[in-house]
């Protein structure tokens, strides 16, 4: 069986599709790596979800392994095994520290940064370079994609968003410097041409043009260099290629019906490849992911599940009224009830992409072996807007470096949770000393 290069792409009329890591890879990924025993990269993903959660149905009552899945968690039993609840971790920098209100911002801002947030809804914000962002700049040259940043929600880029803290600083997850957001793509159309365009962008309009016309796939403008590399793979490499472009067809299939559904929608409502509901916008937008995590487009990637202080109503499972508002619930049970709904929906779609990462074969492991996936808010309880004892949970075992998987691990009230992302960095071969206010590196051995 020949040796492949892991760069090695089916190129077509605006279409340049990258490989998913085949069997036949792992000899480039081994020189590269300078070691036989790290065949496949790491990856690390940070999800975010706003408004805090039901701590109660979130904290397992145990700790170590074997603890019973509480409610909100429940939804992620099928990976159980790679999962790590942490309690404790605290964002400091989201605290007022004398600068009054503004909680829903200074959260989202510090979350990856560690730093506090210029108090200002002008030009001059201020905050510190984000965890994914600070991997970025040192490995994403081995990538397309130095990171990919996605999100549900829209968000402004200035003005005033919470108590004199600018838009920027609910909307953005990622932060490439302390003055410079990394904006997130929420469009799947514009995503998949992104991660499958040649980036020549006459092609890629003529390519677009001629799918819309004669109903192809992008898959037709690659089908004969498809059809030569098989000729030259095992089975087992034969089927996961064959898995992979089923894949993208079957995103392509969605994307195209959701362009016809939206053509009615009024101007400005949405972008094209919308979808009209929450849950499968962000199954779409992690499908997409996915796909970029197989063919090592990327490995560095952050997913804002929703902007900080958004007031969504979640009508789909029953809850008409907005996040925010249900948030400040002032201990009621119906509001509690309902949240808690919410809460569960996020971990429900949580599971799902990290279901996907199980399936996804990758040597003698899967995807989800190879990769961290980091699930936090800044906000502890909602209604109180504590960012002590935040809702974190690790899934993945970082290429076997996660030893900590299947267990509740509890530390000490006010430990940063930049002390996780420091361990997580190491273990994609980035560390540094310090990151924002971290004091150290929280234990995954």
């Amino acid at each position: 069986m020949k040796s492949l290069s892991r760069r090695t792409i089916l190129q077509g009329l605006g279409t340049s599709i990258a490989l998913p890591l085949l069997d036949s890879m792992a000899p480039a990924f081994a020189g590269a790596a300078r070691t036989a025993a790290k065949t496949y990269p790491n990856r690390m993903l940070f999800l975010y979800v706003p408004n805090g959660v039901v701590m109660p149905e979130w904290r397992p009552k145990t700790t170590g392994a074997g603890f019973e899945l509480p409610s909100i968690l429940e939804p992620l039993k099928n990976v159980r095994d790679a999962l790590s609840v942490f309690s404790g971790l605290t964002a400091d920098k989201a605290r007022p520290n004398g600068d009054g209100p503004g909680d829903h911002a200074r959260a989202l801002s510090a979350i990856l940064t560690g730093c506090q947030a210029r108090k200002t809804n002008g030009a001059d914000i201020n905050v510190g370079i984000s965890a994914d962002q600070y991997a970025a700049q040192l490995i994403g040259k081995r990538t397309r994609f130095p990171s990919l940043e996605i999100g549900i929600e829209r968000g402004a880029q200035a003005g005033n968003c919470d108590s004199g803290y600018s838009c920027a600083y609910s909307s953005n997850l990622a932060w490439s410097s302390a003055t410079t957001p990394v904006a997130k793509e929420i469009d799947p159309r514009a995503l998949f041409d992104r991660l499958f365009g040649n980036a020549n962008a006459s092609e890629m309009d003529e390519s677009a043009e001629k799918r819309d016309r004669y109903r192809k796939s992008i898959l037709d403008f690659v089908r004969e260099d498809a059809t030569r590399l098989k000729a030259q793979l095992g089975a087992n490499d034969q089927r996961k290629l064959d898995e992979y472009l089923s894949g993208i067809r079957q995103i392509e299939q969605r994307l195209a019906g959701r362009v016809a559904d939206n053509r009615e929608i009024k101007a400005g409502a949405a972008p094209d490849g919308v979808p009209p509901t929450f849950d499968e916008h962000v199954k779409l937008m992690a499908d997409m992911l996915v796909l970029a995590l197989q063919a090592d487009l990327t490995r560095i990637g952050t997913f804002l599940l929703a902007n900080e202080g958004s007031n969504r109503p979640y009508r789909e499972i029953g809850v008409p009224d907005g996040h925010h508002d249900l948030s400040h619930h002032g201990r009621n049970a119906e509001k509690l009830a309902k949240i808690q709904q919410i809460n569960r929906l996020h971990t429900t779609l949580l599971a799902y992409l990290a279901e996907k990462l199980q399936a996804s074969k990758e040597g003698d492991g899967t995807l989800l072996d190879h990769a961290m996936i980091a699930y936090v808010s800044g906000i502890s309880d909602g209604d109180r807007h504590n960012h002590n004892d935040l809702p974190c949970l690790l899934l993945g075992r970082g290429g076997g470096t996660v030893k900590t998987a299947g267990r509740h691990l509890i530390f000490p009230d006010n430990t940063p949770v930049n002390n996780l992302w420091l361990a997580m960095l190491d273990r994609m071969g980035c560390g540094t000393e310090r990151l924002g206010d971290s004091t150290g590196r929280v234990a995954l051995t």
